[in-house]
C-alpha cells in the first residue's frame, strides 16, 4: 500500500479478524511499523487502512524515524 508517497506492507493477522500489522517499507528503520485493529468488525476498508497509515506517519519524529 502507498500512502502519501510512503510504502507499507499490510497484513491481516490470521485468526484475528480486524487486526492489521503494517511494516513501513520506505522508512529509515527496517522492519519498523505498527498494528491497528477494530473491534466488532470483520475488516477495515482501504480508506480506513490509509487513514491508519497517515495517523502513524503524523506521529513519527522526522529525525529518528520512530514515534516519539
Amino acid at each position: 500500500m502507498r500512502v502519501d508517497g510512503e510504502g507499507f506492507e499490510v497484513g491481516e493477522r490470521a485468526g484475528e479478524p480486524g487486526t492489521y500489522d503494517f511494516t513501513w517499507l520506505t522508512g529509515p528503520n527496517p522492519g519498523y511499523g505498527f498494528t491497528t485493529g477494530v473491534h466488532g468488525a470483520d475488516s477495515l476498508s482501504t480508506r480506513e487502512l490509509e487513514e491508519a497509515a497517515r495517523d502513524f506517519l503524523a506521529q513519527v519524529d522526522p529525525e529518528t524515524g520512530y514515534i516519539e
